[in-house]
Formats: structure tokens, C-alpha cells, sequence
């Protein structure tokens, strides 16, 4: 306790709890989201099989490029979706946003509607191109 009371030392505790709680919430977070790939793993589903990217960034994004072969569902239409996505149930789906965030929440959605094979993109986009790996246009 006399840690707490000494001069300044009441932000430091704040600073570790505070950091306690975001270190909580973003590994909760991620738990529901379920598993991520990285963009080789993400790669060698794509390839081996023939996994589903599903691109829930918004349509300026979209534009400035994307992974072949992917279909665009901005996230807040993902719910309104699912009927479209039943026909990729059975392949693994691999969801992809900017930089992984957006992607959790869209898994969620996916895993309660009865999609056993979700995955994020951990890293979204940016990691993919860090990767060094194509993004197209067309």
C-alpha cells in the first residue's frame, strides 16, 4: 500500500490495471473470433482447400485492392448474408479486414450461424501485402 501513496505512484497503478483490462479483453476477444491464419497459412488453405476469403472491409477499401478470387460483404452486412455464404458451409472460410479486427467480429457471426471452418486473416490486408503477396483489382 505505500507503494499507492507515494507521489505519481497512483498512475502507475492505474497504468497496470488499465493494462490488465485491455490484455483481458483483446485475448476474449480473440477467443470468440476463433482461430487466425497467417497469410502463408491463409495461402495453403486457398490452395490445398479451396478455402473462401471473404472480404468484410467497406467498398472504398475493397477498391484499392483485394485477394483473388474473394467475395466483399462489408461487415455490417455480413448477418443479412448468410444465405449467400451456405453454399461455402462444408470449405473453410477465411475472413479478412484491414488489419484483423473487423475480421473477429465477422467470425463470430460466421461460427454462430454454424460455420465450423472460420478463420481470420491476423493481420488483415496489410499483413498480406507485407507478405509480400498479390492483391488485384479486377
Amino acid at each position: 500500500m505505500d507503494f499507492l501513496t507515494q507521489n505519481n505512484n497512483y498512475i502507475w497503478a492505474i497504468t497496470a490495471l488499465g493494462s490488465g483490462i485491455a490484455l483481458i479483453v483483446m485475448t476474449l476477444r480473440q477467443k470468440t473470433s476463433g482461430p487466425r491464419v497467417s497469410p502463408a497459412q491463409a495461402t495453403q488453405l486457398i490452395n490445398r482447400e479451396d478455402a473462401q476469403v471473404i472480404d468484410v472491409r467497406e467498398q472504398a477499401e475493397w477498391a484499392t485492392g483485394r485477394i483473388a478470387g474473394s467475395r466483399h460483404i462489408p461487415s455490417g452486412q455480413v448477418e443479412s448474408k448468410l444465405a449467400d455464404l451456405e453454399k461455402f458451409k462444408e470449405r473453410p472460410l477465411i475472413v479478412v479486414c484491414a488489419s484483423g479486427h473487423r475480421s473477429a467480429s465477422a467470425c463470430s457471426t460466421l461460427r454462430k450461424a454454424g460455420f465450423d471452418k472460420v478463420f481470420a486473416l491476423d493481420g488483415g490486408i496489410g499483413a498480406w501485402e507485407q507478405a509480400g503477396l498479390p492483391l488485384t483489382k479486377k
